[in-house]
């Protein structure tokens, strides 16, 4: 059994995102949404006994309802697995069901099977989310606070590496299905279960290296009402802890502008300035792999200046990012020029803000053994921003007609989240 700190265990854990990157990548971003785009435009959809005029929406709100599934469950389900040590568990069962119901996503072809695509979408979903509760919380367990910074980071950048490679063999298939002698809808379809595939086969290096009941608890029966108990405990100790309280009302400001922006970078492209498919999956792509050396600069600068100065530093540049995008406009020329430009100014802290927020609020934990728990705070903050984040864009846009003043909006965010950063205390490990 690996140890802690350990390269192999490290490299084990990390090699999570590896595994699971591809769903955000393939089925989040790139491909599943144009599938989806593609056989609902134009169409009114049945579902749940209503009609929908615009699908998109129907897709949204999909997409939002599992976020909420997530914001209600994990806290619950951290506590339960924190009580009877079964971490391993409850991300095995999230990862199995995410992984499964993206190859379920095989079966909707076409008008008929919207309802498949918006079961499966929720249902993905939850799997995706739920297993990173538990995927973070190994964070502490595997590496020493030392460390935290340089695996978070290897973490992503693994899943930037993987999730490019499969999204190019996509590409190429959905581009040149005759090569293949099928349809480009199959070849989207065919896409669907290789990412199953490749997230549920790779995670298995995961699972193999992690560590089980890392504290060998042994449970009572009644281990639903004392994994409930955990998460009061839990509750009231983020309460009492000032600095790691302020710290999620930080994360949480910054998410909702982070998140909305990556969630509605494409419909940005796309709609505010009339950009082809083929320009927005060449942003795609840049944002990915530009976000690779940016998640390893930043892991290297927070080594040296602190992960609150290096935060500060990322909330700025992604600050810059909206005022950059408001400039913009379909009318300019080479557009697609500024907006690749602004994907690669993107790509260059999307990396960074995401593997230094986890490996800062790993480090800022007390001394616990309820790391599950404790991460489904980080989860759930996260979703909520989400669900606000993407109803204030909505909202702005419907009342200005314009996505620019919506992403010229989420700059306040970014600047209440450098404000409150700014007064959090040095600690050991976090400066």
């Amino acid at each position: 059994m690996y140890k802690i700190g350990d390269k192999k265990l490290i490299n084990g854990w990390a090699f999570y995102d590896w595994a699971n990157s591809v769903y955000s990548l393939v089925i989040s971003t790139a491909v599943f949404p144009l599938y989806y785009s593609g056989v609902t435009e134009g169409k009114i959809v049945s579902f749940l006994g209503m009609d929908w005029e615009h699908p998109d929406s129907l897709y949204s709100y999909a997409l939002s309802f599992s976020f909420l599934v997530v914001a209600f469950i994990s806290p619950i389900l951290s506590g339960i697995a924190d009580y009877t040590g079964s971490k391993k568990k409850f991300m095995k069962f999230f990862c199995t069901l995410g992984a499964l119901s993206v190859m379920s996503l095989y079966f909707f072809d076409g008008i008929d099977t919207v309802w498949i695509g918006i079961l499966f979408t929720v249902l993905a979903s939850i799997g995706f989310w739920a297993s990173l509760v538990f995927y973070n919380a190994y964070l502490p367990e595997v590496a020493h606070p030392e460390q935290q910074d340089r695996a978070s980071a290897k973490g992503f950048v693994y899943g930037y590496i993987g999730s490019v490679i499969l999204l190019l063999i996509n590409l190429a298939m959905i581009m040149f299905p005759e090569i293949l002698g099928i349809s480009a809808g199959m070849a989207s379809r065919i896409s669907f279960v290789m990412v199953g595939l490749w997230w549920l086969g790779f995670a298995q290096v995961t699972f193999k290296r992690l560590p089980g009941n890392v504290y060998n608890k042994k449970p009572e029966k009644d281990y639903i009402w004392k994994g409930y108990k955990e998460l009061q405990i839990v509750i009231k100790e983020v309460l009492n802890y000032p600095t790691l309280k302020r710290f999620l009302i930080s994360f949480f400001l910054l998410s909702i502008s982070v998140q909305t922006i990556i969630l509605m970078a494409a419909i940005f492209g796309s709609s505010e300035l009339g950009l082809s498919s083929t320009s927005l999956i060449i942003t795609i792509l840049l944002v990915q792999i530009v976000a690779i050396l940016g998640a390893i600069l930043f892991s290297r600068f927070s080594e040296k200046w602190g992960n609150i100065t290096a935060l500060k530093v990322t909330i700025v540049v992604w600050m810059l990012v909206c005022f950059c995008a408001f400039m913009l406009d379909k009318s300019q020329e080479n557009v697609a020029v500024y907006f690749y430009g602004l994907g690669g100014l993107l790509g260059l802290v999307q990396g960074a803000i995401q593997t230094l927020t986890r490996s800062t609020y790993s480090k800022l934990l007390p001394e616990t053994e309820d790391h599950a728990t404790y991460f489904s705070f980080y989860d759930v903050t996260e979703k909520i921003a989400i669900v606000l984040g993407t109803a204030v864009y909505g909202a702005l846009n419907a009342i200005t007609g314009s996505m620019q003043w919506s992403v010229l909006c989420l700059a306040i965010f970014f600047l209440a989240s450098f404000i409150i950063l700014s007064t959090l205390k040095k600690t050991k490990y976090v400066v």
